[in-house]
């Protein structure tokens, strides 16, 4: 069984004692793999080329010329595009495509070193918050096999937690690196909009998809971060401040922070996860904190002004997906429109044929100005009043999700219990700021709970400096 390590600097100083080999760290998590294979979390293990690659780590570390990842053994989440390898977004539409480049973010890690074992799990083009919307099925939550894992980077989360690599790579659109990362008890982290390429990942909603890592340390997420952030000259929505790498250390001065007081009142969250964030507070004040409630009023607008903005997006970018240029071609297809038709209701699931429709409906002719134009405005207001927030303190505390992981098939009778899975994550993603999810214990089942941190756009360093004291209160 492969051992877990807490960080990276842990396995470099077994790496350099000789306790340990990179093929051996390999072979340990390819072990695990198969032991934890009724999880779901990876669509495809990359066994033969790891062992390769951690080889050729190996005596890159002899010779001194290793890079920064050497020993770092990572899941890439199956939208993220690595050449000459299968990519499908866990969709039927996708089967078999194979892609022709890598993503940005694919050759940084690369570059230094990292190793890919293989590619995870997600809910359908990142559309879900329980990674139940997979055409390769639900992800399971290591901790309790009957829970979600959460979503969309459900198998991401769940192979951190299960100790099959040891970090994995997500992308965050509406909180699906932080969601999984509370309900798997792993960190997981969203940089601000526009400090991580897009390029060669598969596009859900392009005004907020945003890559971050999730890992067991808040050393590791800096660090991942440092690697894959900075200007790309394939993307042009980043941001061209530079990016501080250094490592990090616990930030133990006195902060101003707020939190939701709704988070506390609303009869929406469990009571757990309540008494969870009280805990916290309190802890945080007897450590010498100012730590205020806020009224947050845009709190009911955040999810529905999320959904008709992603799902409008979403419309837009899955047009591509059409039986004709690649993946999936319906064979009972006989001349143009019924290949579109039928390759499009066969290919996609039941959510994304859902969202597809409903983004279309938004935008379209007659309903553009009383839904997605509205959509937009609210999106201003609620970018505005959580940067008021944050002028005024330098965090902003919230529970992750509303509840602890749910049984699975709970959220397919109910769509909109799922949507509001995502109460506490969107307001990031509206706001364009970074956030973070940390593991705050457990519930009195054993199911992993989260509290998450914003904090002002680019102030990255501060807000994983301030967690990596958070995770040791």
């Amino acid at each position: 069984m492969a051992k877990f390590y807490s960080s990276l600097t842990e396995i470099k100083s077994k790496l350099n004692s000789g306790a340990v080999t990179v093929e051996q760290l390999v072979a340990g998590y390819l072990e695990q793999i198969k032991a934890c294979k009724h999880l779901n979390a990876l669509n495809e293990v990359f066994a033969d080329e790891a062992i390769s690659q951690a080889k050729q780590v190996d005596s890159k570390l002899k010779n001194g010329t290793a890079g920064k990842l050497a020993g770092m053994v990572i899941a890439i989440k199956d939208n993220i595009c690595y050449k000459g390898h299968k990519v499908s977004a866990s969709s039927k539409i996708l089967d078999g495509f194979t892609s022709i480049y890598s993503s940005t973010i694919v050759d940084r890690l690369l570059a230094e070193d990292a190793i890919i074992i293989g590619r995870a799990n997600c809910d359908e083009f990142a559309m879900g918050a329980s990674n139940e919307n997979s055409a390769f099925g639900p992800v399971k939550n290591y901790a309790d096999t009957s829970r979600v894992s959460g979503g969309s980077s459900g198998g991401s989360a769940v192979a951190v937690q299960a100790g099959m690599c040891h970090a994995a790579i997500g992308t965050d659109t509406g909180g699906s690196v932080r969601q999984p990362g509370a309900f798997c008890g792993v960190i997981g982290f969203k940089p601000t909009y526009g400090r991580i390429s897009r390029h060669g990942i598969i596009a859900y909603a392009s005004s907020f998809d945003q890559v971050g890592p999730l890992t067991n340390s808040v050393e590791d997420a800096a660090l991942l971060y440092s690697v894959m952030a900075g200007t790309d000259e394939y993307d042009s929505t980043l941001s061209r401040k530079p990016v501080e790498a250094h490592p990090v250390h616990a930030d133990t001065s006195k902060k101003r922070i707020a939190y939701i007081q709704e988070a506390v009142s609303s009869s929406g969250v469990d009571p757990e996860v309540k008494a969870n964030l009280i805990t916290y507070i309190d802890k945080l004040r007897a450590d010498g904190h100012t730590v205020e409630p806020v009224s947050f009023e845009l709190l009911d607008y955040l999810v529905p002004a999320y959904y008709i903005l992603a799902m409008a997006e979403a419309s837009s970018n899955l047009a591509r997906y059409d039986g004709v240029h690649y993946g999936y071609r319906s064979p009972a297809a006989t001349d143009l429109t019924s290949t579109y038709k039928k390759s499009r209701s066969e290919g996609f699931g039941k959510e994304v044929k859902r969202r597809i429709m409903l983004g279309t409906f938004v935008l379209s002719s007659g309903y553009y100005d009383a839904y997605y134009a509205k959509a937009q405005k609210v999106r201003r207001l609620i970018q505005q009043k959580t940067n008021e927030i944050l002028n005024q303190y330098d965090f902003l505390l919230t529970p992750t999700a509303p509840e602890p992981a749910f049984e699975i098939g709970k959220g397919e009778t109910d769509p909109v219990r799922s949507y509001l899975a995502d109460i506490f994550t969107v307001q990031a993603s509206l706001a364009g700021v970074p956030a973070i999810s940390l593991p705050a214990g457990n519930n009195s089942k054993g199911l992993p709970l989260g509290l998450q941190l914003l904090a002002k756009r680019f102030a990255e360093t501060e807000l994983l400096n301030f967690s990596e004291y958070f995770v040791k209160l």
